[in-house]
């Protein structure tokens, strides 16, 4: 009776501690709150900075950046004005898919020119936005001081491209997915489909219409460099809402964005609510504060309004300021708050934008800069297909070119990746590869300082001895439960036993369990965690995920996995605890150390294996590979596992494949 009772005991004290190991994992979404850590010298933002651009750069799917196919740029029916003009042009971001918009110039072009890139963001029509003129809408605009001009209050976007090429850039107004004339992609947000995007076989390469996008904005950097008289050194990139997220993701994967002016997007609260604004391991440790960050130390300028930027002025505004201070340009970095007005790219805040860019690439405008009266454009001025250039049809729309361009970049990853897992160049393996899945489990092995052990129970078997007790990691808040077998002759030796069924498969009722019982007698230990949310079914998701409906968009996994590590990340980070522990015990000082994934559990130890640098890994796979799963709320799901050369690459990593 009095064995039973400490058995209870010791159940009900587990149990209470692995309630608060999950509370301290509670998923996380798009609406918590991001706030930003000021790095303390130069130095350590230097490596923080590598660690966002990572980061963002696999989430965009462009870790290793693909190749860059010709452009096959058309530009076309210029429609002329006073003092600029406007061009129509499309190109091919990659074969067969096109990025269109509208190229506005000054009449007089200065010797070099400045040129500024102009995602526009989820408004209506996009790039052929128009509220009309004398409708409501468009008083209103000019009754609550957003816009003076009535053209201005009819289409914001044009009146900033028009600005700007008076002010003598060129600007260069691009469609995202679905808008105006890219209609490719008739739609970014559906529901989870079979094949295309949002659909597992994409997740598991990190296929995204975020990717995508962010690709096609690096490739209209491209095409604005190709323009005769663009200055390189003055290049710049402006857009509010979605628009705002593209500008900060390409102006932290590219260099040549020499000033950027994001607008009512970087906050430390709600992140972005599409799917082009989203996607896997994107805001895993990090937020729209520290992505914005990666365009210091070059000039960065932002917008507030009354939306989820409201707090900006206290909250990420004030460590952006430290971080520039810290680089030696506290100049570099602005911001325009105006929370009386809701969400906008409305005539303040584009004054605020033409005063950055008149400072940061020398205009010489006069200041204040106005906006004078303009021709708003129809969208038969403005289409890029006319009956010379005809619109892309058939199966150059809809999912069979979704499915194309999916195509591409699969192409790509086995062109760029695979070589790395088959071939012999095991530096560039761990440098592409071996990088890739550090982001993926994200997280670095814990110091041996970080991890302390509270021993719970101990019982004397014999020839052995079996304890239980709790690893502590308190930098994350995580505790994992664990069974000890300690043979009393024991040899220095230790096997870390993973499985799916916990401790229960090393020791049941009547003593250890047959191959247990085998390493004790050899002299080895055993270790047996009970791994993160053991006994699940699936992955747990996120509440963008949980409040989807069927062909809602927030199905898309990314809602979860974009700010959250999958529970296979999560479990190999309680096996990288238990690493660190065992190796760091003075009492029981290792000979050696071996990790076996068992019972479902081979995966997660491989992917611990890989991380850590182990070379002593053993995985019962039996016939697993991430390749063959079709839910992404499969336990072991992983986006962009298969992208990073699948099972095969974790057991090269471990040195398990030759």
């Amino acid at each position: 009776m009095i064995a039973i009772m400490k058995k209870l005991l010791l159940l009900s004290l587990l149990a209470g501690h692995l309630h608060a190991q999950s509370s301290a994992r509670e998923p996380r979404d798009l609406n918590g709150y991001f706030p930003m850590t000021p790095p303390a010298s130069k130095e350590a933002w230097q490596a923080r900075r590598a660690e966002i651009e990572q980061r963002v750069a696999l989430a965009s799917g462009l870790w290793p950046m693909p190749e860059k196919t010709p452009l096959n740029a058309v530009v076309h029916g210029r429609v002329e004005r006073d003092d600029y003009t406007i061009d129509r042009v499309f190109f091919e971001s990659l074969p067969g898919h096109y990025v269109t918009g509208s190229l506005y110039l000054p009449k007089q072009r200065p010797a070099k020119m400045p040129a500024i890139l102009c995602p526009h963001g989820h408004w209506p029509d996009g790039r052929f936005m128009d509220r009309g003129a004398g409708t409501v809408a468009t008083k209103k605009e000019i009754e609550t001081g957003a816009e003076e001009l009535e053209c201005g209050a009819r289409s914001p976007l044009q009146a900033r491209c028009v600005q700007l090429a008076r002010m003598g850039c060129a600007a260069f107004l691009y469609d995202m997915l679905g808008y105006a004339d890219s209609v490719q992609f008739t739609e970014h947000r559906h529901g989870a489909r079979g094949e295309g995007f949002l659909s597992p076989q994409a997740d598991l390469r990190l296929q995204t219409y975020f990717g995508l996008q962010t690709w096609n904005g690096i490739r209209a950097l491209d095409f604005l460099l190709t323009l005769e008289g663009v200055d390189p050194a003055r290049i710049g990139c402006t857009g509010a809402s979605g628009g705002g997220t593209q500008t900060m993701m390409i102006a932290g994967l590219d260099q040549r964005v020499a000033a950027a002016f994001p607008c009512v997007m970087v906050s430390t609260a709600m992140q972005g609510g599409c799917t082009c604004e989203n996607s896997h391991y994107l805001r895993v440790n990090q937020g729209n504060i520290d992505i914005a960050a990666l365009t210091a130390p070059r000039p960065l300028g932002l917008t507030a309004a009354n939306d989820w930027t409201k707090e900006l002025e206290t909250k990420g505004l004030p460590e952006l300021k430290a971080l520039y201070t810290t680089l030696g340009v506290p100049d570099n970095v602005t911001a325009h708050i105006a929370t009386h007005f809701p969400h906008n790219y409305n005539l303040p805040s584009r004054l605020a934008m033409y005063r950055f860019y008149n400072q940061h690439f020398q205009l010489g405008i006069q200041e204040p800069v106005r906006e004078r009266e303009f021709q708003v454009e129809d969208k038969a001025a403005l289409t890029v297909w006319t009956g010379a250039h005809p619109a892309p049809s058939g199966e150059q729309t809809g999912a069979a070119h979704e499915k194309s361009v999916c195509a591409w970049m699969t192409a790509q990853d086995e062109k760029q990746i695979q070589p790395l897992v088959k071939g012999a160049d095991e530096a560039k393996l761990r440098e592409i590869v071996g990088g890739a899945w550090k982001v993926i489990i994200g997280r670095e092995p814990p110091a041996a300082g970080e991890v302390e052990y509270e021993l719970l129970t101990k019982t004397d078997r014999g020839d052995h001895l079996v304890m239980e007790g709790m690893a502590r990691l308190a930098t994350h808040g995580e505790e994992v439960p664990a069974t000890f077998l300690y043979p009393k002759n024991w040899s220095g030796h230790a096997v870390l036993w993973l499985s799916l069924e916990g401790p229960a498969s090393i020791l049941g009722e009547n003593g250890p369990a047959p191959a247990a019982r085998a390493l004790l007698d050899e002299g080895k230990a055993i270790a047996c965690p009970a791994l993160h949310l053991q006994g699940a079914t699936e992955q747990p998701k996120s509440g963008d995920n949980l409040r989807a409906k069927p062909d809602d968009f927030r199905e898309f996994s990314g809602y979860t996995f974009g700010y959250n590590p999958s529970l296979l990340a999560r479990r190999a980070h309680d096996v990288m605890t238990l690493v660190t522990l065992m190796r760091n015990q003075e009492k029981y000082p290792l000979k050696s150390l071996e990790v076996r994934g068992l019972e479902g559990a081979g995966p997660i130890a491989l992917a611990a294996g890989a991380v850590m640098g182990l070379k002593n890994v053993k995985a019962d796979l039996q016939g697993f590979r991430f390749a063959a799963l079709d839910n992404p709320w499969h336990i072991h799901f992983v986006p962009g596992a298969v992208k990073y050369g699948d099972i095969e690459a974790l057991l090269k990593l471990c040195g398990e494949l030759e």
